[in-house]
């Protein structure tokens, strides 16, 4: 099975989100899945992720290479960002249906508030005094805690600070990311699971 992400900006995001989605193919039993990130076009912010012609151009360049296209963006405290969502799932898979004789599946999900909040829930030494829901719940929780979190691991200088490394580490434990993020992660892998069962 091959597997396309498409982000938002892959250059920080993808550090975090490809070992995310391996360790959830894995979890699905799909541990041979060959997840890749779309990286040409390049797309720049979420507006891009979401419009359909953007989409349409990922779809017709990779659509005879790939199976499964996950879109992953930030929800950014936008409560409509799921359906926008919903009605881009709806447009790619007709396309892809239409255009293709094997199945093929487009799914998207906005992780709840920031992809870093995934980083952030398979890492098993976060501050206490931090409440799990708090984090969850911050629209800004990329500067109000990941980076914090970043700092206090002094992985600031590091690529993407630190995401790469925090996420290699979160993704053993994906288990936990799993329960803690309810509304993104294990819809999306529910998701997945259900196409792969069909």
């Amino acid at each position: 099975m091959n597997v396309l992400i498409i982000l938002e900006d892959f250059v920080n995001d993808e550090s975090m989100v490809l070992p995310i989605v391996k360790a959830m193919m894995v979890a699905i039993g799909k541990p041979k899945a060959r997840v890749t990130v779309c990286k040409n076009p390049r797309l720049r912010g979420h507006a891009e992720a979401l419009r359909w012609e953007k989409i349409q151009e990922i779809l017709e360049r990779y659509g005879g290479m790939t199976d499964l296209f996950l879109v992953c963006i930030d929800r950014d405290g936008n409560e409509d960002r799921r359906a926008k969502l919903d009605g881009l799932e709806k447009k790619a898979q007709e396309f892809l249906d239409d255009k293709y004789r094997t199945p093929k599946k487009f799914l998207g999900e906005n992780a709840w508030q920031e992809l870093e909040v995934w980083v952030l829930a398979g890492c098993e030494d976060l501050p206490k005094i931090w409440k799990w829901s708090e984090i969850r719940a911050e629209k800004k929780s990329k500067t109000s805690y990941f980076i914090r979190f970043a700092e206090q691991r002094s992985l600031l200088e590091a690529r993407c600070q630190g995401r790469g490394i925090l996420a290699e580490e979160a993704a053993k434990r994906y288990d936990r990311i799993r329960n803690r993020c309810p509304e993104d992660i294990q819809k999306l892998e529910e998701n997945i699971r259900q196409w792969c069962d069909r």
